[in-house]
């Protein structure tokens, strides 16, 4: 997996008018944080394929795989319960907006992240 500079700017524009955000270089990618829960990413996966990551929360899976482009994310073998991958290059703006909206609608139902003393 590869980072995408192109994608990252699409994610950083979609979710700039929400508060605490935060990037972070995981998985391979970069990760959107919103008060320290994971709202998605972006990356090139090792089939060359540019997908966004969001976190939709396990009772919202089903309606999030409903959605063209959306598969549920993995791991290498492993399932990622509540999360799911999109073809990048399905999206347009806004649907990109709609997609940042399920997952920010997720997170917010969070309790809030303990802040870690480094």
């Amino acid at each position: 997996m590869a980072r995408d500079s192109t994608l990252t700017a699409r994610l950083r524009m979609a979710t700039a008018g929400l508060p605490a955000v935060e990037e972070k270089q995981m998985m391979g990618g970069v990760c959107f944080m919103v008060a320290g829960h994971m709202l998605g990413g972006a990356r090139v996966h090792k089939d060359g394929v540019r997908r966004f990551m969001f976190r939709v929360g396990p009772e919202r899976e089903p309606e999030a795989l409903d959605r063209p482009g959306a598969v549920r994310a993995a791991m290498g073998q492993r399932q990622m319960k509540g999360f799911v991958h999109v073809d990048a290059d399905t999206l347009d703006d806004d649907q990109l907006a709609a997609w940042v909206a399920l997952a920010r609608d997720y997170i917010a139902t969070l309790p809030p992240r303990k802040a870690v003393v480094k």
